[in-house]
C-alpha cells in the first residue's frame, strides 16, 4: 500500500479536482515512483553540493569521454510533430486556464506547459495546472480544440530539481516537487498523448551535468515499463541553464539518447548559474546586464553555437531562447511603437536563425504572426539539423565576462524585478509584466545575482562616478521604488503589507553572505509563502 500524506485540504469547488487528480491510482504510482528513485535523487543534492565546493579550486574545462569521442551515434529518431518545432509559447501555466486556452488555440509549433520558472507552487495552482492539462489532453477543457492532435504540442515542463513539494509526505519525507509533477502529468496523460501521436513530451529544466540528465533518462525507462508505454515514447528537451552543463553537451544528449528532444538555451538562468558557482571571483563581476549583456557578447555567442553544433552533429534540434517583450495593451502591433518592439524581436530571431537554431520561444502570442512570416522568409524548412558546424569553442571562450560598468538605471531595473518577483509570488503567481517585459524566476534570478554580486565588489557607477554600488545605496534604491510602487501596485492594505514583506525579503537575498542558488527554493521553503497559501490538514489527521 502507498505511504502518502497529502498535507492540504483542497480549496473552495476544488474537492472533486483534488480527489480525482490525487486518486489511490495515482498515489501509489508517485510512491512507487518515490521508492525507485529516492535514494538516488538524494545523491544528487549531495553531488551538487560537492561540485560547489570543488568549483572553488579548479576551473570548468572540457574532458574527454566515450561519448565526445565516438562521433559515429545520433539521438533517437524524431516522431514527426517534433521535427518542426520553430515556434514554442513559453512561461505558460496552466493554472492560468484563460491563457492556456489561448495558447492552445495559436499558431504555433508547441506550448511550454509550465510547472516552473513562470509559475508558482501553490496548492490550488497545482491542483488547477494538472485539472486543466488533463482536460486538455481528453479534449475537454472549455474553449480549446477538442482533439488534442489538433493542438500544438504540450512540452511539459516539471518543477526543477531544487523544488520540495511541502503539501505531500511520501514514506515520512516530504515529496520531490519534479517527480510529483512527472509522474502525476505521465499517469494521467502518458497513454492518451501516446495513443495520439502527441507526447508525451518535456523541457527538463536547470539540470547541472550528464549524470543529472542518465537520472531522468532511468526515471522514464523505469515509467514507460510501468505505464506499458513503448520505450523511446517519452521525449525531453534540456534547458542548459546552467554553466556546468555547457561542458558537458555530448553527453547530456547521449545519456537521453533515445529520449531526447535536443538542448535549448536559455540565457538568464545561465547568466545567474556563472554568479551562482562563480560570483565570489571578481573576475567574474558581470555588468549591467541590459546594456552590456546580450548574445553577441562572446560567453554568449559560444553559448548557443557550441549548442547549436553540437545538437546538429548528434541529429538533434537546438532552439533559442525566449523573447519576453510584450506589445502595447489592446495592440495587434501596427502602430509605431509596437512596431518598434516586433522589429526587435524579429532582429534578434533572425541572428538566431542565421546561428543555425531549429525554433525558440516568444511570450506573446500577438508576436506569433510576425515571427511565423519571417521564418517563411528565411525559407528554413522543418529544421536546420542539417547544417553542420565546425566550432572551436574552449573553455576561455565560455568563462569570458564582458567588460562594461554598473548603472544606476541597471540597478534600479533589477531592484525593481526582484521585488515585484518576490511580491507576485506571495501573491500566488509566478510571472508578471513590467517595463514591456514578461518577467519570470529567470529574470528574478540574474537581477537578484547582480545586485548581491555588487554589493559585494562596490563597483563604481558609471553614470556617476562618485558612487560606488553599496549596501546604503541598494537599500535606498528599494526603498524608492517601494515609494512608487506603494502608489501604482497596491490597491488594498493586504497588498501593501505583501509589498512590504517582498522589500525585506529582498533585502535579505541581496544581503546574505551565502545566498540560496536558486531563489524558488528559497521562496518555496519560505514560512511567509506557505501560511499565505497552504492551509495544513496536519491537525486532522
Amino acid at each position: 500500500m502507498a505511504n502518502v500524506l497529502i498535507l492540504q485540504s483542497p480549496p473552495p469547488k476544488l474537492e472533486d479536482v483534488q480527489k480525482k487528480l490525487l486518486s489511490k491510482g495515482a498515489l501509489e504510482f508517485l510512491c512507487k515512483l518515490h521508492r525507485q528513485f529516492s535514494s538516488e535523487i538524494d545523491q544528487l543534492y549531495q553531488n551538487r553540493l560537492a561540485r560547489n565546493v570543488d568549483l572553488q579550486t579548479r576551473k570548468l574545462s572540457f574532458k574527454t569521454s566515450p561519448e565526445r569521442d565516438d562521433k559515429s551515434w545520433k539521438i533517437g529518431p524524431l516522431p514527426i510533430r517534433l521535427q518542426n518545432r520553430h515556434l514554442d509559447l513559453g512561461d505558460v501555466s496552466p493554472a492560468n486556464a484563460a491563457h492556456f486556452v489561448a495558447a492552445l488555440n495559436s499558431d504555433v509549433q508547441g506550448i511550454q506547459v509550465d510547472f516552473d520558472d513562470g509559475h508558482c507552487p501553490t496548492w490550488r495552482n497545482q491542483l488547477l495546472a494538472h485539472h486543466n492539462v488533463n482536460l486538455a489532453v481528453s479534449g475537454k477543457l472549455s474553449g480549446a480544440p477538442l482533439s488534442i492532435m489538433t493542438c500544438p504540442v504540450l512540452m511539459l515542463r516539471p518543477r526543477a530539481w531544487n523544488m520540495i513539494d511541502h503539501d505531500i509526505l511520501i514514506d515520512g519525507k516530504e515529496a520531490i516537487g519534479p517527480l510529483v509533477d512527472f509522474g502525476l502529468l505521465m499517469y494521467h496523460n502518458g497513454k492518451k498523448l501516446y495513443e495520439a501521436n502527441s507526447g508525451p513530451y518535456f523541457y527538463l529544466s536547470k539540470l547541472e551535468g550528464a549524470s543529472e540528465a542518465k537520472l531522468w533518462n532511468d526515471i522514464f525507462v523505469w515509467t514507460q515499463d510501468e505505464l506499458d508505454l513503448p520505450q523511446g515514447t517519452i521525449k525531453a528537451c534540456v534547458l542548459i541553464e546552467n554553466i556546468v552543463s555547457t561542458f558537458e553537451l555530448e553527453e547530456i544528449l547521449y545519456a537521453l539518447k533515445d529520449h531526447s528532444l535536443g538542448l535549448n538555451c536559455g540565457i538568464w538562468d545561465y547568466c545567474a548559474s556563472i554568479i551562482a558557482k562563480f560570483g565570489n571571483r571578481e573576475e567574474f563581476l558581470l555588468p549591467d546586464r541590459n546594456k552590456y549583456v546580450n548574445m553577441e557578447r562572446r560567453f554568449l555567442s559560444s553559448y548557443m553555437r557550441l549548442v547549436v553544433a553540437t545538437c546538429h552533429a548528434r541529429g538533434a534540434p537546438a532552439t533559442g531562447g525566449m523573447a519576453a517583450a510584450m506589445l502595447k495593451p489592446g495592440s495587434d502591433g501596427t502602430d509605431a511603437g509596437s512596431k518598434a518592439i516586433v522589429n526587435k524581436v524579429l532582429e534578434a530571431k533572425l541572428k538566431e536563425i542565421e546561428l543555425g537554431v531549429d525554433g525558440f520561444m516568444v511570450y506573446d502570442s500577438r508576436l506569433v504572426p510576425y515571427v511565423n512570416e519571417l521564418w517563411k522568409k528565411t525559407g528554413t524548412s522543418a529544421n536546420q539539423i542539417q547544417r553542420q558546424f565546425n566550432v572551436n569553442i574552449t573553455a576561455e571562450d565560455l568563462l569570458s565576462i564582458p567588460s562594461g560598468g554598473v548603472t544606476l538605471q541597471g540597478l534600479k531595473h533589477n531592484v525593481a524585478v526582484f521585488i515585484q518577483f518576490v511580491y507576485h509570488w506571495l501573491a500566488g503567481t509566478g510571472h508578471f509584466f513590467y517595463s514591456g517585459n514578461v518577467e519570470d524566476s529567470a529574470t528574478a534570478e540574474i537581477s537578484r545575482a547582480q545586485i548581491w554580486q555588487w554589493i559585494r565588489f562596490a563597483p563604481v557607477l558609471e553614470d556617476d562616478p562618485a558612487k560606488q554600488v553599496t549596501a546604503r545605496l541598494v537599500e535606498k534604491t528599494a526603498s524608492n521604488f517601494m515609494a512608487h510602487a506603494h502608489k501604482n501596485l497596491c490597491r488594498s492594505n493586504a497588498e501593501r503589507k505583501r509589498l512590504t514583506a517582498a522589500k525585506y525579503m529582498s533585502m535579505e537575498i541581496f544581503l546574505a553572505r551565502n545566498p540560496p542558488e536558486f531563489i524558488t527554493t528559497y521562496l518555496n521553503d519560505n514560512h511567509k509563502f506557505r501560511t499565505l497559501h497552504n492551509k495544513a490538514l496536519l491537525s486532522n489527521l
